[in-house]
């Protein structure tokens, strides 16, 4: 991807959200239309493995997504896109692209994001209920336990206003295992 001479838009709908790792000058929320956030990849690095793999979130065709829109000033667009593929493409899992979000304030601005590759062996497509919660549960990978990544994700989106009622039924039925029915509360 080319980059021109103008500042970086990054959209992020899972972890990126709450830890981009990259400096940025500006944080939106924003939404994108005709994809979704779903939890549809196996995670064989950052949230599982290949032989217990996890389930992390990708963008899938379809709907609309919120998240947050980060803007990179365009010295350091580079260097961002140079750490998001590190990130993001471990296995090649997600096709990069550039798409055009809405901000909160209204505005419109191309942003470069992460979709699922339906095409790819990681793509889990849409799974029931009890499969995810048995994924997510016995992930653990480079990043960390799985678990950590579905609550952190859940409680991020309730912070910023969003229901994602797949992932507060995760995230409740983690926080009821553990005990935890501060947490269970909140889903």
């Amino acid at each position: 991807m080319t980059l021109p001479d103008e500042d970086l838009w990054v959209f992020g709908y899972g972890s990126l959200m709450w830890r981009p790792g990259f400096a940025h000058t500006e944080r939106h929320l924003a939404h994108l239309h005709g994809y979704h956030r779903s939890l549809c990849i196996f995670s064989h690095v950052h949230r599982g493995t290949p032989e217990m793999p996890g389930l992390v979130l990708g963008l899938d065709r379809g709907g609309r997504c919120r998240g947050v829109a980060f803007r990179v000033p365009h010295e350091a667009s580079a260097e961002t896109i140079t750490y998001l593929r590190a990130r993001e493409q471990a296995t090649s899992v997600y096709l990069e692209r550039r798409v055009t979000v809405r901000l909160a304030t209204g505005a419109s601005v191309r942003a470069v994001t992460y979709v699922a590759d339906r095409a790819h062996a990681q793509y889990a497509g849409r799974l029931p209920t009890e499969d995810l919660l048995r994924l997510v549960n016995q992930g653990v990978g480079i990043s960390g336990a799985n678990p950590d990544y579905v609550r952190a994700t859940h409680q991020h989106l309730i912070e910023i206003g969003v229901s994602d009622p797949i992932l507060a039924a995760i995230a409740s039925r983690l926080a009821h295992a553990a005990g935890d029915t501060r947490s269970a509360n909140t889903a």
